[in-house]
């Protein structure tokens, strides 16, 4: 968590138990998935998932349920991919292997304002990553209210979720718009179709 001394108890434990829900969402995108969030370090927290096609799309779907919870709640993530699995008991807090070092050594140079979300393969996915990060940063709640219903694999339409928001269709296509949803969303799309996703 970014700044977390400045929250209360509550709010980290809000924010913690937010990330928590979210990484369930992201294991329902699909029956093959292999998941596994723990907290960590009292303010901190690991997300595996067995889907580097997806670990962008996950990880901006994690930012956007922390940040509906308000502007103060934002984290650092730092993504790293490889072949390490899961532990059997499914906690990446137990979990050892190059892709995990490689991960909480990332995140340790993530110190600064600019820069809170990055890919430590480098090349198109880090690119990609740092141009999402940078998109993302200044998401308002609203617009990720909207982003939490819209960047899952399979959306619903913008007048579903705007029923499902309780806000007109033009209120979330302006908050989309102002999110940078549709850029993010064809950027994704196409990482994920070409099986080089970050």
């Amino acid at each position: 968590m970014i700044q977390s001394s400045k929250l209360t108890d509550r709010q980290v434990n809000d924010a913690i138990s937010a990330l928590a829900d979210a990484a369930q969402d992201v294991a329902r995108w699909a029956p093959e998935l292999r998941t596994g969030f723990a907290r960590s370090s009292g303010d901190g927290w690991q997300f595996f998932l067995s889907s580097e096609g997806l670990a962008l799309r996950s990880s901006l779907y994690l930012r956007a349920a922390l940040r509906r919870l308000g502007k103060p709640f934002s984290t650092r993530i730092a993504l790293a991919s490889g072949s390490d699995s899961l532990p059997p008991d499914g906690n990446p807090n137990s979990a050892t292997g190059p892709v995990f070092t490689t991960s909480g050594r990332l995140l340790q140079t993530l110190t600064g304002p600019h820069i809170q979300m990055a890919h430590a393969t480098g090349g198109s996915a880090h690119a990609a990553t740092l141009l999402a990060d940078h998109i993302s940063q200044g998401w308002t709640p609203a617009q990720a209210r909207a982003m939490v219903l819209m960047l899952p694999p399979a959306p619903p339409t913008h007048a579903t979720a705007a029923a499902a928001l309780g806000i007109s269709r033009q209120a979330v296509d302006q908050a989309l718009s102002a999110a940078g949803y549709h850029a993010l969303a064809d950027a994704l799309t196409a990482f994920e179709h070409e099986g080089t996703g970050p």
